[in-house]
């Protein structure tokens, strides 16, 4: 096992693995209405679908409206 310097006395501590008790309850998701394309992408930017697909891989991406929250997010998703 692992030794560790204690800070507090003059022994060393012996360092154990961490204990974890958690478990995974549910899953779910969310995304938001408004779809943003790489088409409506390229009408405020140069560039183009193809150089953003080559790239990255990317078609479209989902848009939270204005004023919306990761929670907020979060909150719905945890409803589903």
């Amino acid at each position: 096992m692992p030794v560790a310097q204690s800070l507090t006395a003059d022994k060393p501590v012996v360092a154990g693995p961490p204990v974890c008790h958690t478990r995974v309850l549910g899953i779910g998701s969310y995304l938001p209405e408004k779809v943003l394309t790489n088409h409506d992408l390229a009408k405020m930017v140069d560039t183009s679908d193809e150089w953003i697909v080559q790239r990255t891989g990317i078609r479209s991406r989902h848009i939270a409206a204005e004023g919306k929250r990761t929670s907020d997010l979060a909150t719905r998703a945890a409803e589903a």
